[in-house]
């Protein structure tokens, strides 16, 4: 499963869950990091990508275009890398349900809550 993340999550989350989602990148690895967001949402649609982002704009965009891309948006707050990493590895199942289901009437965009993380 492909997971794009956008720069308002740090490249370090990406780090932490490689094992679980090994296709995962950030916008850092591939050279989009001071991109604005439609170059992001065009490599993402592009190469086959969700995108996992904080931002509201891509939240609007998918409300304007739909899907592709997917959209997974982190609505957790303010919380440490490792627990955002913990937080996406207890929801991978979900995650790769949604990110894997090609049927065209299903919802193009995921919203990710805050949990409490031990």
């Amino acid at each position: 499963m492909k997971l794009l993340f956008d720069q308002n999550i740090s490249f370090r989350v990406v780090r932490k869950i490689i094992q679980d989602f090994p296709l995962a990148i950030s916008v850092w690895d591939v050279g989009l990091y001071e991109e604005d967001d439609i170059p992001i949402w065009k490599y993402a649609k592009e190469n086959g990508y969700t995108i996992v982002t904080q931002d509201d704009d891509f939240d609007n965009m998918y409300g304007i275009w739909g899907h592709p891309p997917k959209i997974i948006m982190i609505r957790t707050g303010n919380i440490s890398n490792i627990d955002l990493a913990k937080l996406l590895i207890s929801r991978k199942d979900r995650i790769e349900i949604f990110v894997n289901n090609t049927n065209i009437h299903f919802a193009g965009r995921l919203e990710i809550n805050h949990i409490e993380v031990v």
